[in-house]
């Protein structure tokens, strides 16, 4: 047997030859995707019937604007009044009252099972079944409210959005509390730890990391939901590139324009919902995962 000395081994280690792996299918994919991708541009740009000069002249057209914000409104309005129901629905399934869980589980499973677009109808059309609305003693005397008058139509689209939401926020914030282990409680409870402040400094960062991904989620899907409203003719995104082409007859390129505008808003969600789980990550992690800027910086210094 033939002992090598570290000098020898040193020597062998020189002569060998570094051969770099290959991977011919995956540049054969890498070539493929981008013909695909060449070819999908090269059709948006000389196609005519994407009639780029309709998308721009109607892009930023005032009336499409004040769309734009009437959807804004109604997403920030329907996941703030959602997410504000979600939290006493949450609470109230993880309490052990069983009429507080049923209840929360009763409304959970009623509002996730009927579709959003007959929750609007049905608020919309709420007059028919009640003409008015009484608040005071049960079966005594009162303060009656006309439903006609008290519920509008955009205040019918926000309702419905609203109580949509809270279901799905109530299970998601549900989910984001049980996440947490249970040790952590208990080794709160045994330093003598107050319960809100074990909830604010303990129990709510770790139950944010598993909340933040499916609430960013359901924020964009109520984003695309508000679409739904038009069908109460209320003046957002969607219905409005709806009338513009209802009277020129130029249905794609208005189309293009909600689509672009829904993507853009969407990335704006995306990178909020980046920073806002960088946030909460400290922590859970030793090192920040990089932001674009500082992953550009990086890259640029090299």
């Amino acid at each position: 047997m033939t002992v090598l000395t570290p000098q020898r081994r040193e020597e062998n280690v020189d002569d060998l030859v570094v051969v770099p792996a290959r991977h011919p299918w995956r540049w054969a994919g890498t070539a493929l995707v981008l013909v695909l991708l060449a070819q999908f541009v090269h059709g948006l740009v000389t196609n005519p019937g994407w009639d780029w000069e309709t998308f721009f002249g109607y892009f930023l057209e005032e009336s499409v604007v004040e769309a734009l914000g009437l959807t804004l409104l109604l997403t920030l309005g329907g996941a703030v009044l959602g997410f504000l129901g979600g939290i006493p629905l949450a609470a109230m399934r993880l309490s052990p009252d069983p009429v507080l869980s049923t209840v929360s589980w009763a409304y959970i499973w009623v509002f996730r099972s009927v579709p959003l677009l007959v929750q609007l109808l049905f608020w919309a059309n709420l007059g028919y079944l009640y003409d008015s609305l009484q608040i005071g003693i049960p079966f005594g005397p009162g303060v009656s409210f006309p439903t006609v008058s008290l519920i509008s139509t955009f205040g019918a689209a926000l309702l419905g959005l609203a109580l949509h939401e809270a279901a799905f926020a109530g299970e998601i914030i549900r989910a984001g509390l049980l996440s947490v282990d249970q040790g952590q409680h208990e080794a709160a409870s045994a330093l003598g730890i107050p319960k809100w402040r074990q909830f604010r400094r303990i129990v709510l960062p770790q139950a944010m990391r598993a909340i933040l991904p499916n609430a960013a989620n359901l924020l964009v899907n109520l984003l695309k939901s508000t679409s739904i409203v038009y069908i109460l003719a209320i003046g957002e995104l969607f219905y409005q590139v709806q009338v513009i082409y209802g009277r020129n007859g130029r249905v794609v390129p208005l189309l293009m324009v909600a689509t672009v505008w829904y993507v853009i808003l969407t990335a704006l969600l995306s990178i909020l919902q980046y920073y806002t789980e960088r946030h909460f990550a400290r922590g859970a992690v030793r090192t920040l995962p990089p932001t674009p800027f500082q992953k550009l910086k990086a890259a640029i210094g090299r």
